[in-house]
């Protein structure tokens, strides 16, 4: 019988169906609250195993589960997604350079690395032809990511970032904004398929789409071109469990600007009617075996 751990810090509509799903295979399946883990330098040198044979990573924190993964591997559990993974998907700044140096059509995106030089980048940009996209590089749903239409409005933010005590906070990663729909676009991929697609929609008087703001999701019909891009993009980064996001750019077409991780896929499996949690305990298991 396989046997299955879910890493969580926490239940969310996704773990929750993962944890079924894997019931329902017949899989020794359990959820494993990766707050009260507690691993020792001991345990590189122990045959003992106190976790399954597959891991299936899902903490939201970035860094809770980026240094777990880091540990468990070391140890020699099998963790998906491998923290090779998550350390790109998880930095928007990494994720960019790796897209562009792999040729997948991704938004410009610009980095400074202390508030002058972030200030000097806000001068030189014509607004009115080029407006851009300030987000943190760490964090998820929106959170921290503000259109910059102005320069009074890039200086306020770097003011703001001045009085943050973050390490990140002398970090600044700008991306051009896309003259795009009022929507966006999230692909899930499973391995070497793409398993789901669906449009976001943004809620009225937001215009991030992210379905933790409100945003609604709704079917979306797959081109050769949706998925050969989606597949690219995921081998890009590594292949794993990955979600997708494209804007469609009015001019340049379908282009790749964040790739999830640890992704959620209730807005796509309602829009669908695809069992995707399936499909992701199925790659689990096929994965156990190598």
């Amino acid at each position: 019988m396989v046997k299955l751990d879910i890493l969580f810090d926490k239940l969310r509509f996704e773990e929750k169906a993962l944890y079924n799903t894997a019931t329902k295979k017949g899989l020794d399946v359990r959820l494993v609250d990766s707050r009260n883990i507690i691993l020792s330098t001991d345990d590189l040198k122990s045959d003992r195993r106190d976790f399954s044979e597959i891991l299936l990573q899902r903490s939201i924190s970035h860094f809770r589960g980026q240094f777990l993964t880091y540990s468990l591997e070391l140890c020699g559990y099998n963790v998906l997604n491998n923290s090779k993974i998550g350390e790109v998907c998880g930095n928007k700044l990494l994720t960019s350079l790796i897209l562009e140096k792999n040729h997948i059509p991704t938004p410009k995106s610009f980095f400074s690395f202390n508030s002058d030089s972030a200030l000097d980048f806000i001068n030189s940009v014509d607004f009115d032809k080029n407006p851009v996209v300030f987000k943190p590089v760490i964090g998820s749903w929106g959170r921290g990511v503000f259109p910059v239409r102005n320069k009074e409005t890039g200086k306020i933010i770097i003011e703001m970032r001045q009085e943050s005590t973050s390490p990140f906070s002398s970090i600044f990663y700008f991306q051009e904004l896309i003259r795009r729909p009022p929507r966006d676009i999230r692909c899930i991929v499973v391995g070497d398929k793409l398993v789901a697609a669906v449009y976001r929609y943004s809620t009225e008087n937001e215009w991030r789409t992210n379905v933790a703001k409100g945003g609604k999701a709704e079917l979306i019909e797959v081109t050769k071109e949706l998925e050969d891009l989606a597949l690219n993009a995921a081998n890009a980064v590594g292949k794993g469990i990955l979600g997708i996001d494209m804007m469609e750019d009015e001019s340049r077409g379908l282009m790749v600007h964040e790739i999830n991780n640890t992704v959620e896929f209730r807005g796509a499996s309602l829009a669908t009617g695809i069992d995707i949690s399936d499909m992701i305990i199925e790659y689990a298991k096929n994965n156990s075996k190598n």
